[in-house]
């Protein structure tokens, strides 16, 4: 179907996390961080966007109810496709651009894509204070500079 709740099966989440492939497991040990602090939290695996689209509007509900507006994506690869998903009052963790590459555990610090960050970004949009788009932009700007000064190093 496309998507499916790995954990936190609750009925009314007061946050759902979102991700694909690889970076399910960081969602998992966010989920458990979260779940600490007392979070009723839902994690789904989206392994296949455009299958969950297409399924009935019911399972859709089911699986991410409309009236927990506090979300987030968590995806290596840019944010472009978890837009509809997130909505206004959620967050993407992940790289800002596309092109990232280079050994896994730095590129995920680089991109902050870290149980930590996870947490953070629940936190900001629990508290309805999620990036604004200018904050995105300065964030790409700067991991732009980085990849430009680490490629010129490795040339």
């Amino acid at each position: 179907r496309g998507g499916y709740t790995i954990a936190g099966g609750v009925a009314q989440p007061q946050l759902i996390l979102m991700a694909t492939g690889s970076e399910v497991e960081l969602m998992l040990k966010a989920h458990s961080a979260l779940e600490a602090q007392g979070v009723r939290v839902r994690s789904v695996s989206l392994p296949c966007l455009e299958l969950f689209a297409r399924q009935p509007p019911d399972y859709v509900e089911g699986v991410l109810p409309g009236a927990c507006r506090a979300r987030v994506a968590i995806e290596a690869a840019t944010k472009g496709v978890w837009g509809s998903l997130v909505g206004l009052d959620g967050e993407h963790v992940g790289a800002p651009t596309f092109g990232a590459a280079g050994p896994t555990k730095r590129l995920a610090r680089e991109i902050r894509l870290t149980v930590e960050e996870v947490v953070a970004a629940a936190g900001r949009v629990l508290g309805r204070q999620p990036r604004t788009m200018s904050a995105e932009a300065a964030i790409s700007s700067e991991w732009k500079k980085r990849r430009t000064r680490s490629r010129s190093q490795d040339l």
